[in-house]
């Protein structure tokens, strides 16, 4: 099953990164791992992402797509071409003049729990039914994800619990730079992209959904920040379910524009393969969340 898919369908993994609530998960994830100063100054002096924040975003959807729903050789590829732009990429703290590498393994760790936390916590309650060992399941197999861009296996947590205990001995490095502030409120009113600037108009309907990203955050991140107002979190939860259920209604080719092309064509490839293999790929690669699309060997 590994060569046709890195993370079949089986897989807890296949469940979170399936669903919607992704687009959440992504955009929080960038708010928590700005809290860390060094991650923090290392994509504000080695990216464009204040010009092109959706082009960082859709990047990202484009890695943890390859890694869960490409072929091992895709994921190698990609992988590779990761860990050779960190390798070449430096971040230089003006508080101490020290110089560090981008592929420092702290902040590659760091940036991997902010990720799949975030992933995995607004799936779970945004309303996708995991269990507890699911949860486990889902953070221990993205440890082989984190391998991908040069972390070893055994430093990655594998469970919720090894999760807790990596933010609980993180948590006194971190703190609310400026440029974390610059980047939480850009996140929540970005400035478009020029080939998308004729949507200008409706960018007001952008607030909320940055403000839903926002207000999932841990409490304690939220108390770090200060950026808006605390709001009822019974009210987060409602909103964040609406919206899982308005976007996970939307069929699969409508919701993959928002992907590059070379992300569209990845996943294409993918139905393919698992088409080849006796999957029932008639509702795509969603509809692979149900255990009657396998192949009968498969169940």
């Amino acid at each position: 099953m590994e060569d046709i898919a890195v993370q079949p369908p089986q897989s807890a993994t296949w469940q979170v990164h399936l669903d919607r609530t992704m687009w959440v998960g992504g955009v929080r994830g960038l708010m928590l791992q700005a809290l860390h100063p060094l991650a923090m100054l290392g994509v504000w002096q080695n990216s464009n992402f204040q010009e092109d924040p959706f082009g960082r975003l859709r990047r990202t959807a484009d890695f943890v797509g390859r890694v869960t729903f490409g072929s091992p050789e895709e994921a190698d590829e990609i992988g590779r071409r990761v860990r050779g732009i960190h390798r070449a990429l430096r971040v230089r703290d003006p508080q101490t003049g020290r110089t560090h590498r981008v592929d420092d393994p702290e902040l590659l760790l760091w940036v991997h729990c902010a990720e799949v936390s975030s992933y995995l916590e607004v799936a779970r309650r945004g309303g996708l039914g995991l269990s507890e060992r699911q949860a486990d399941r889902y953070l221990y197999e993205q440890r082989r994800s984190a391998t991908y861009v040069g972390l070893h296996l055994d430093d990655v947590p594998g469970s919720c619990a090894e999760l807790d205990a990596y933010f609980k001995q993180v948590r006194p490095s971190l703190r609310v730079t400026p440029e974390a502030v610059s980047t939480v409120r850009f996140l929540l009113w970005p400035r478009l992209p020029r080939e998308l600037r004729a949507l200008s108009p409706g960018k007001p309907l952008y607030f909320p959904f940055g403000a839903l990203c926002y207000y999932t955050l841990p409490g304690w991140a939220r108390r770090m920040y200060g950026v808006l107002p605390e709001v009822p979190q019974a009210a987060v939860t409602a909103a964040l379910k609406a919206f899982r259920l308005g976007l996970n209604s939307l069929p699969e080719p409508l919701h993959d524009r928002a992907f590059m092309p070379a992300t569209r064509q990845m996943l294409q490839a993918s139905r393919e393969r698992l088409g080849a293999a006796g999957y029932d790929v008639r509702k795509g690669l969603k509809g692979l969340t149900d255990p009657r699309r396998w192949p009968r060997a498969g169940r």
